[in-house]
């Protein structure tokens, strides 16, 4: 018997109605679904009761499995000539560790396929109102991990990044709030420029807090704010004010 076939599959941002065709299809010829821990239930009542479900979650502090042990079972369960969905957040080759998971494929010969998601990157601000570009305000978009891994070998420059572009995108980033917002100030970028953070976007518990770069910290303290969020820097986040249509935001 040959090898099977692994899929790195997006879940997209949280709303169920936003997983691609391509992704359901692919979901329901599946033996195993190895899944992520921010997979709406929506998403996982999608999964056919015939397929193997495998949390693999991670949590800070707290991992399911390692990333390698998570690797090693896509491959034993390949090897066994099964069809492996491994369900992640948003896009499996933004900030999802797809890109390490698909090397790991490829150094065994396994036969896999990206399924790209929709990007919580893109579709949270969507959801609170804000568009990433406009033509007045915004003709360029940086997507940053506010979470980089201990041993990463190129680090975040977050004094060249506030003047390099027009709208700040971070994901993963809460945590680290109060300090990416000092380093962006110190960088030369308006104590004053709008930010957002949008909490669990696209579900019926999204919150959104608009407020400036140099009290958010604070307020998103005092508000209780939590992971998942995603935090909009820029001028475009002000077009929330007008344009929020699935929740109305909390403004200072």
């Amino acid at each position: 018997m040959g090898y099977g076939k692994v899929y790195l599959v997006g879940a997209g941002p949280g709303d169920p109605k936003l997983l691609t065709l391509k992704a359901l299809e692919v979901l329901q010829n599946a033996d195993v679904v190895m899944y992520d821990r921010l997979i709406s239930e929506g998403v996982l009542r999608l999964i056919p009761e015939k397929a193997e479900k495998i949390y693999v979650g991670k949590s800070p502090g707290k991992h399911a499995l390692t990333q390698d042990e998570i690797n090693e079972l896509m491959i034993r369960e390949a090897i066994k000539g099964k069809t492996v969905v491994r369900l992640k957040n948003g896009d499996p080759f933004i900030f999802s560790r797809g890109g390490e998971e698909a090397e790991a494929l490829a150094s065994m010969n396994i036969e896999f396929e990206v399924v790209p998601g929709v990007s919580s990157a893109f579709a949270v601000p969507a959801y609170a109102g804000i568009p990433l570009t406009h033509r007045q305000y915004s003709s360029s978009v940086a997507v940053v991990t506010g979470s980089q891994a201990p041993d990463a070998s190129k680090k975040i420059n977050w004094g060249k990044l506030a003047g390099a572009v027009d709208t700040i995108v971070v994901l993963m980033g809460l945590g680290h709030l109060r300090e990416i917002a000092g380093q962006l100030i110190d960088g030369g970028l308006n104590p004053d420029t709008p930010i957002a953070i949008i909490e669990w976007g696209t579900t019926e518990y999204q919150r959104t807090l608009i407020g400036c770069l140099s009290t958010i910290a604070d307020v998103a303290e005092k508000a209780a704010f939590k992971p998942p969020s995603v935090i909009v820097i820029g001028e475009v986040v002000n077009l929330a004010r007008r344009l929020s249509w699935f929740k109305k935001p909390i403004i200072l």
